[in-house]
């Protein structure tokens, strides 16, 4: 498999047998990770990070990433770049290009990262925009696998708000690669219609099942895979927190809902952070003031051996250099 100055955009970009290539060497770059192999596949490469929004987990796994490959990060946090402030996306692009093996950007508008890429000389990573999130879905297939063996015919369920980045980019890996998807929330949190269309078609060829549910027992009957994300994006405000809290409650991941499963084998997963205590000053602030101990997930179900979330974490990284690995070659 040869995606050899490929950008790495969204999962729409890529076939099925691409991503599960992607996937293969995110298990074996791990295997040798965990051997103590070395693996400098990129030795003496150099990469810019654009960060318009912090991580802890991105820019740590693309940054140990680089350096387990032989490679050079260089991080720009939001004061340290001038994209699309004094500097046109055209322009850092063709810049960083100059300079740079790789640029990874982690941001706002989908668009952004897309315009990079148009007048990038060399290959550029999605590390988050507000449309998608394909390095997490790596991940994300990456432990579903470990986990189970396989990915085709998985019953996944993602719970919460599925307009954004995550329940995007779940619907879409889980239609690329056979995996029965089924986002859980009110109506007015579902996905785009265009990209449910767009998914439909995907799933038919890979016969997975896509489903739409406001009813959560109906939704998670026979679920292998229980998923939430924080009700409240990053660099939303805080005004929308009361009206997320009272439509998406009844959609909080609790033993309750897990033991509807019907399954004792069903894992729970999250991208992180997730609110599932007061030890975090966001958290704590809206548990005082919505008296609430946790939001998405409750600490039992985060703490429980059915949570898969530290794996899942620790896979991004080895998502995160397999993507690179590939594309630069």
């Amino acid at each position: 498999m040869n995606l050899k100055g490929r950008d790495f955009l969204k999962l729409l970009d890529f076939t099925a047998d691409e991503i599960g290539y992607l996937i293969d060497l995110s298990a074996e770059l791990k295997d040798k990770k965990k051997k103590g192999i070395p693996h400098k596949l990129c030795e003496g490469k150099n990469i810019a990070l654009i960060f318009e929004k912090t991580s802890t987990r991105t820019r740590c796994s693309f940054e140990v990433a680089a350096y387990d490959l032989g490679m050079n990060a260089t991080f720009l946090d939001p004061s340290a770049s001038q994209i699309g402030k004094k500097e046109s996306i055209a322009d850092t692009a063709r810049v960083l290009s100059s300079i740079y093996d790789g640029i990874e950007y982690r941001g706002y508008g989908q668009e952004i990262v897309e315009e990079l890429a148009e007048y990038s000389k060399v290959p550029v990573w999605n590390g988050l925009t507000n449309e998608f999130h394909p390095t997490q879905i790596i991940a994300d297939l990456l432990t579903i696998k470990e986990k189970f063996g396989h990915l085709k015919g998985i019953n996944f369920v993602y719970m919460g708000d599925a307009r954004y980045n995550m329940g995007n980019s779940l619907m879409v890996g889980c239609a690329k690669m056979g995996l029965n998807f089924t986002a859980c929330c009110p109506e007015k949190y579902f996905p785009d219609k265009a990209l449910i269309a767009e998914c439909q078609k995907i799933a038919a060829e890979s016969g997975s099942v896509l489903r739409f549910e406001t009813d959560t027992a109906k939704a998670v009957q026979g679920a292998d895979v229980i998923y939430t994300d924080v009700w409240v994006s990053m660099g939303e405000p805080e005004q929308v927190w009361q009206e997320r809290i009272e439509e998406l409650s009844p959609y909080q991941v609790n033993s309750r809902l897990m033991e509807s499963t019907g399954k004792d084998t069903t894992i729970f997963m999250h991208c992180l952070p997730a609110f599932h205590d007061l030890k975090t000053t966001v958290g704590r602030e809206m548990g005082e003031k919505f008296g609430r101990a946790d939001m998405e997930v409750t600490d039992e179900v985060f703490e429980s051996g059915a949570s898969v979330v530290f794996d899942e974490a620790e896979n991004r990284m080895h998502a995160i250099k397999a993507i690179i690995a590939a594309t630069l070659g």
